[in-house]
């Protein structure tokens, strides 16, 4: 059995070119990949039933993203992450996901908080039991959810390109020190969400970036 886990599609895609690349940008995401691993297109043709076309053209848009790298010896392999990188790309997830949530306020109703505080339960029973790759999952989950409300389309680009960037730094971390002492700003956030207050949204998304990845040290890098 293969270590790897790919979702299936939950839509239609048009091409197989771009069922690959969601399934492969799925995978990076939820820390399928650790910093450093390399990646073949056989392989991964053989993992999702396809030519190496399509993975090809895949990968090579992965790494126009930066959630993948060319090596030396030709191979695509998930970059590794230094501390002056790991801090700009906190800073700039900061800056965008603020934003994102902001625009996402005036469109969260009473169903849509609901649906984020259900989906908060997820998180926080993750933390709770341990469980590192269900805590990846929801919590990709609620900050996604939250930030689409406002149609932010080329801001969630921007910040879906970050996340690409660091998911598999912050699961190596998980794997290597557990999720346990995560904090969790989630319940500040649903508060300030609640009373609509936009400085609150603001300074709990800024905790939560900060608090999590912004914490990750020099000797977690290694």
């Amino acid at each position: 059995m293969s270590e790897l886990e790919f979702n299936p599609p939950q839509e239609d895609f048009r091409t197989t070119q771009e069922r690959v690349y969601f399934q492969v940008r799925d995978a990076i995401l939820r820390g399928q990949f650790l910093p450093g691993r390399s990646i073949t297109i056989r392989g991964l043709a053989a993992e999702l039933d396809c030519s190496p076309m399509p993975v090809r053209e895949a990968l090579r848009r992965l790494t126009s993203e930066r959630a993948l790298e060319l090596s030396d010896s030709r191979r695509v392999r998930v970059p590794s992450m230094n501390l002056r990188r790991l801090r700009e790309i906190c800073a700039a997830r900061v800056a965008l996901e603020c934003q994102a949530a902001e625009q996402a306020l005036p469109f969260v109703g009473a169903q849509e908080l609901q649906q984020l505080r259900e989906l908060d339960d997820r998180v926080s029973l993750a933390l709770e039991i341990e469980d590192t790759q269900a805590y990846v999952t929801e919590n990709l989950a609620f900050h996604f959810t939250l930030y689409r409300l406002g149609r932010p389309h080329i801001i969630l680009s921007l910040i879906e390109s970050l996340w690409l960037q660091t998911a598999p730094l912050q699961h190596l971390v998980f794997q290597r020190f557990g999720v346990q002492e995560l904090p969790d700003r989630h319940q500040d956030l649903l508060q300030a969400i609640g009373a609509k207050n936009i400085a609150q949204v603001r300074s709990a998304i800024r905790q939560d970036i900060e608090e999590g990845l912004g914490s990750i040290s020099a000797e977690e890098l290694l």
